[in-house]
């Protein structure tokens, strides 16, 4: 998956297009993830104690991983990102359009 938990993305498609947000979690076996004020869901809740009050919760939804982009702090876009080996071997993902490292 190309995007991590707490990286910054912008929505590239759907109804919330030119939304950015960070990534709240990732769901690469679903190949999804939840972004931040993206996809807003009602869930009805019940109460579950005589403290805990019920009633109708908005909460992000899931959407498509294929559908954000990582946004470039440099660039100020989305971008796509390559895979790169530093010298003590250890694997980044980089902006292709300049080469700003994603995994400081």
């Amino acid at each position: 998956m190309h995007v991590k938990k707490n990286d910054t993305v912008v929505v590239i498609s759907g109804k919330y297009k030119g939304t950015k947000g960070k990534v709240l979690t990732a769901l690469p076996k679903k190949d999804r993830v939840i972004v931040e004020g993206v996809n807003m869901i009602t869930v009805h809740m019940k109460p579950r104690s005589a403290s805990q009050a019920g009633g109708r919760i908005q909460q992000e939804g899931t959407i498509a991983a294929s559908n954000v982009m990582l946004w470039c702090d440099t660039c100020k876009k989305g971008v796509r990102t390559d895979a790169k080996f530093l010298d003590d071997g250890k694997k980044v993902r980089v902006c292709c359009k300049c080469g700003f490292n994603f995994d400081k």
